[in-house]
């Protein structure tokens, strides 16, 4: 009897199976039919205006190219909702449709277009774009695995742009650059040792501490820099910033070269970074015990570890992290600070991180998804597509709340995230 009702296979109920199918089939048919309307052909460019190595420009027929891929999408909705697929057949499936659906919009903006679809200018700039996001996910990761939720990020971000455009302008020259973005960093530091001290001695309540350090820096930037950088904006927001610098030979490289190895500094500082935390974290002893504060910190004290410098430690790490990519917002951008131009990337960041899992590259993949999508609005709109620009400046904050809600899936945080420890 046993062995008779482990052989009986009974029906699916998957809900979560159904609503993808619907989903893709849906896309199957935005792109079958609304991506086929514009007729001619699209052109996607591979290099750069000046590159010393050109690469021919791809030219793809937008409207059967559209048909084709809604029908692939229409296909694949249909397997994903009456067949039981392992889990990285699912995966694949939903990275086929994204994909294909991506393709088709992108033919549909350009087809008959007398500008091309620019591809490399869309990836170079979804690189650069991701840096304070990545870095916003990386502070996270230091937090969090060791027990400290940090909301703070924001206003890390915003605090480090304009400690880094302030200590930058007045300083000056090549010296004034590093300065600022030191300047950044310390300052992000700062906020992080504000949120580890209200959290960690004082008890309270993380997220809410997190929130009011956002709104906290955003009143105070706002303030001093209407009351000190407008009044003396020639001396303390003068508008420096650090210059691209391509990588010998690397650069060179056609497609792959101007994405990752023609920018500013701060793009090489977030690789290391990247390849430190995540050694760091997993393959190191150091990584080991800040992993086991964060899941039982009672355990990890009663075998010596200490506790509460490692969460103090970590939080003004996180915090320094969060600092430099609030100082490439002014002196790895555009070198002038504006109030609020943080926007929400904070908020982005820790979306990153848990769409990672917690783990840097996990979180890096995320940023550059929200990047990308930020950046491709950006070219839809360059190319004059009739979808209204509050749409397309929606994209970013749409693609977090797909990812985070219905892509992520079920996740798990550090069993002591967010719980105070008090020692016994």
């Amino acid at each position: 009897m046993t062995a008779l009702t482990t052989a009986i296979r009974l029906p699916r109920t998957d809900t979560r199976s159904y609503v993808a199918g619907g989903t893709f089939i849906a896309l199957g048919v935005i792109n079958a039919v609304g991506f086929t309307r514009h007729t001619g052909d699209a052109t996607f460019a591979l290099t750069l205006p000046g590159a010393s190595v050109q690469v021919p420009s791809l030219h793809v027929p937008a409207a059967p190219t559209a048909l084709a891929l809604g029908v692939l999408c229409l296909a694949l909705g249909i397997v994903r909702a009456v067949v039981d697929l392992p889990r990285w057949a699912k995966r694949l499936a939903l990275a086929a449709v994204l994909l294909a659906t991506l393709v088709a919009l992108m033919c549909w903006a350009d087809a008959g277009n007398p500008v091309s679809f620019n591809l490399i200018d869309l990836t170079q700039f979804t690189v650069v774009n991701s840096i304070p996001i990545v870095l916003g996910a990386l502070s996270g990761i230091l937090c969090e695995r060791s027990g400290v939720i940090n909301i703070a990020i924001e206003g890390q971000l915003l605090t480090g742009a304009f400690a880094a455009a302030a200590v930058s302008s007045a300083v000056g020259a090549t010296i004034g650059l590093w300065s600022g973005a030191i300047a950044g960093s310390l300052t992000g530091g700062l906020v992080g040792a504000v949120l580890a001290v209200m959290a960690i001695k004082y008890l309270t309540d993380q997220i809410i501490i997190g929130v009011v350090l956002n709104v906290l820096a955003l009143g105070f930037t706002t303030y001093l820099y209407d009351r000190v950088m407008v009044p003396y904006a020639n001396t303390l927001n003068t508008g420096n910033f650090f210059t691209p610098y391509k990588i010998p030979l690397l650069g060179d490289i056609p497609i792959i070269g101007p994405t990752f190895f023609d920018s500013t500094v701060f793009l090489y500082i977030t690789y290391v970074l990247l390849i430190v935390i995540q050694v760091a974290l997993f393959r190191s002893r150091w990584g080991l015990r800040v992993r086991a504060v964060g899941e039982h910190p009672t355990a990890a004290d009663t075998v010596g570890i200490k506790v509460i410098w490692t969460r103090y430690r970590n939080v003004i790490l996180g915090g320094m992290v969060a600092g430099i990519g609030g100082a490439w917002l002014t002196v790895g951008s555009t070198g002038v600070f504006s109030t609020g131009m943080s926007n929400g990337i904070g908020y982005i960041g820790l979306a990153a991180m848990i769409f990672g899992r917690w783990r840097p590259f996990g979180a890096v993949a995320a940023a550059l998804l929200f990047a990308f999508s930020a950046q491709l609005g950006v070219e839809l709109g360059l190319l004059s597509v009739p979808i209204p620009i509050q749409i397309l400046a929606m994209l970013p904050y749409a693609a977090t709340i797909v990812a985070v809600a219905g892509l992520v899936g079920k996740v798990r945080a550090p069993a002591a995230d967010g719980k105070p420890y008090v020692k016994a």
